[in-house]
């Protein structure tokens, strides 16, 4: 069991953890005829609370309950990964990405996310409004303007052949590239950073 418990939490390689991902989409069309998503679920979510009064709302949320029951097990199967099998070993990040953050001012590199920035310190000012608020909102913006998340589109879109799923997830990679190579900086000096 421990051998099991060591391999579980070494980083898997792409050659593993990519198809695996990319069996997933054929398995749900086979298996039921479902399509993967991860930001439906908040539609899912917001159609059994709020009352029906609200025409985007007013659907069979039922028929969706797997997809609940799947974003349920990532969320559980993350606290679980990160309680009892993470990798007790240093992060790896390329010397040359770590002096570009450092140019930043993100240093501290001990955790899967830079403590520099997501930390509860940093929730309440200007720097966590615009980050984890305004930088929210248009992420949630953009999944609904776009007809879904990175995962419906590139994963499930694409494999399905659909060509609007195609132009969303060339856009949400150049949206990246803009944002590391040409917004962040200022944006950084901006808030202060």
């Amino acid at each position: 069991m421990n051998t099991f418990i060591e391999w579980l939490s070494q980083p898997w390689p792409w050659y593993v953890a990519g198809p695996m991902i990319g069996l997933t989409v054929p398995a749900l069309l086979i298996i039921g005829n479902k399509s993967f998503g991860i930001s439906s679920s908040l539609r899912h979510v917001c159609a059994i609370c709020i009352p029906a009064g609200i025409p985007f709302f007013n659907y069979n949320w039922k028929k969706e309950t797997w997809n609940l029951i799947f974003v349920l097990g990532i969320l559980i199967g993350g606290f679980v990964a990160t309680t009892f099998i993470s990798n007790p070993d240093e992060i790896v990040i390329a010397a040359d990405t770590q002096q570009e953050l450092a140019a930043l001012g993100i240093t501290d590199f001990s955790g899967l996310m830079p403590a520099d920035i997501f930390s509860w310190e940093n929730v309440f000012t200007a720097k966590g409004l615009l980050f984890f608020v305004f930088g929210g909102f248009l992420v949630g913006f953009g999944t609904r303007y776009a007809g879904g998340c990175t995962s419906g589109h590139a994963i499930m879109g694409i494999s399905a052949l659909q060509w609007p799923s195609l132009i969303a997830t060339i856009f949400f990679m150049l949206g990246g590239f803009l944002m590391t190579h040409v917004i962040m900086e200022p944006l950084m000096k901006l808030v202060g950073f």
